[in-house]
């Protein structure tokens, strides 16, 4: 079944098996696929190619995965999910907040990718003014900042409806903590007082818009690393 509408993925990685594996997988759903080895064959073609997304290694031959990212952000806002095999949370970190959109640890199933691949998708739609976004049993109409469960509205605090924008905006990805801290309070460090009013109002936000707030299936953490509202419940 194609999935893709025909998207342009550009896979970077020095990992021969890696890259037939990624070109066999996508390409049978229809993706269109380029390879390259190199950070700088990566540079030339993410202009050349046009890719919709970016699969990215950070261990390339020639640069470091994080800079190339920051290269690549001075020149374009194409979705990347990085494909690594580093685990470290500090690691994730950098990445996302070097301008990352997504982050998979090697190895991983295709099923998982091709749902990373789908959140994309569904960012790179534009919003209406008019839209009502629609997650599951949740309706969230960003202009008029109107929210409801199972067709109830939910009251939300103004702190609590700008945090739910943010993740609603960028439905299926990660938000580090210190994108939501700079985006909402205006601080760029993950000051204690500052992450504990984060914490505090995605415990609120779960109260009230979660079936079970103990075990979430919208606004999933990712320990360590920060939040994200799940796109396929």
């Amino acid at each position: 079944m194609m999935e893709s509408q025909g998207l342009r993925i550009l896979v970077v990685d020095d990992e021969k098996a890696i890259r037939r594996f990624l070109n066999a997988s996508l390409s049978a759903h229809g993706y269109k696929i380029l390879e390259s080895v190199t950070g700088k064959d990566a540079l030339r073609e993410s202009v050349s190619f046009h890719p919709d997304v970016i699969l990215l290694d950070l261990g390339l031959p020639d640069i470091d995965g994080i800079k190339l990212i920051q290269k690549i952000r001075k020149r374009a806002k194409t979705p990347i999910i990085i494909l690594s095999v580093r685990e470290d949370s500090s690691d994730k970190i950098m990445a996302l907040d070097a301008g990352a959109d997504d982050y998979l640890t090697k190895p991983f199933s295709i099923e998982e990718l091709l749902a990373r691949l789908r959140a994309v998708m569904r960012r790179l739609l534009p919003i209406e003014k008019e839209s009502v976004l629609h997650i599951g049993r949740l309706s969230v109409d960003i202009p008029k900042h109107r929210v409801t469960a199972d067709g109830n509205e939910v009251d939300l605090t103004p702190t609590e409806h700008d945090v739910l924008k943010l993740l609603v905006l960028n439905v299926g990805k990660v938000m580090t903590h210190r994108q939501i801290l700079r985006e909402i309070w205006n601080k760029s460090e993950e000051l204690d007082g500052v992450l504990h009013l984060l914490r505090v109002t995605i415990s609120n936000l779960r109260g009230k818009l979660e079936p079970n707030p103990d075990r979430p299936t919208y606004i999933l953490t990712e320990p360590g690393i920060g939040y994200r509202l799940q796109s396929d419940s």
